[in-house]
């Protein structure tokens, strides 16, 4: 929400953008079936390989987490 210029709230989306045609509604299983997804069997199927090459590039990119989090902020 955003204040308009009178005081009033004005939303970014319209009234009716909280509503979805009757036939864009596909219940979750159909989904999962037509995704061929699957429950994971084991947290070990979460990890992968580090996606940083070396701790100093992840040093790097924290940084600019950081500095982006902070750029916003006055």
């Amino acid at each position: 929400m955003s204040s308009g210029n009178g005081g009033e709230f004005v939303t970014a989306m319209s009234e009716q953008s909280g509503r979805r045609p009757a036939d864009d509604f596909v219940p979750t299983e159909e989904l999962v079936r037509r995704q061929g997804v699957r429950p994971i069997a084991s947290a070990d199927e979460l990890t992968g390989d580090d996606p940083f090459e070396s701790d100093e590039e992840y040093a790097e990119f924290l940084a600019d987490v950081y500095g982006y989090r902070r750029a916003g902020v006055a």
